[in-house]
């Protein structure tokens, strides 16, 4: 089953974002401690209108457990801005200097900025439940564009995005990080 995320979900879905997002969790937070940077997320994923807002997550849930196994966090590349500000305020805060967030997504596009499974569920399908629900999501609020990043040193993950239909069309480098921007366009009825 998959679900709206809720701010119960923080502390469940911080530490598997970190996972995902690795370096550039230290570039939102300005935590250098890993833990540190999950509980300053775990805080933002709990709040409004921020780039990792449970507003902007679905959570899989194992139904028979009834407990969380992965998630997909996504936002409009217009909004961009807008969802980064809150860590841009924070970090300035705390360190007293605003830090560079790198834009992941375009403005024409819904981005998936986060997918990621428990792993002791991976290889089960959830993960393309959780792209297929970020698909449905993007359909459903209009968008006929969706894209991701996947890092180049991940070419397992690169092979599932392009079986499913995404293809890159550049790349990026964020946290250090060399990445493929890849995109994929969506039939949406009206």
């Amino acid at each position: 089953m998959i679900r709206q995320a809720t701010p119960e979900d923080a502390v469940f879905a911080s530490p598997l974002i970190y996972e995902a997002i690795g370096d550039i969790a230290h570039s939102l937070t300005g935590a250098t401690d890993p833990q540190e940077a999950i509980r300053v997320m775990s805080v933002f994923f709990a709040q409004p209108n921020n780039r990792l807002s449970y507003q902007n997550a679905l959570i899989a849930v194992d139904e028979d457990k009834g407990e969380p196994i992965g998630l997909a966090l996504f936002y409009h590349g217009s909004q961009t801005k807008q969802l980064d500000q809150p860590f841009v305020a924070y970090v300035e805060q705390v360190t007293g200097t605003a830090p560079v967030i790198v834009k992941e997504a375009r403005d024409d596009e819904f981005y998936l900025d986060t997918v990621v499974v428990k792993a002791e569920y991976r290889g089960k399908g959830i993960g393309k439940s959780l792209l297929k629900a970020f698909e449905q999501e993007g359909k459903h609020c209009g968008h006929d564009k969706i894209s991701l990043l996947v890092d180049q040193e991940n070419p397992s993950a690169r092979r599932l995005y392009e079986a499913i239909g995404y293809h890159q069309d550049g790349t990026i480098v964020v946290s250090g990080h060399l990445f493929s921007h890849m995109v994929k366009n969506l039939t949406v009825w009206v």
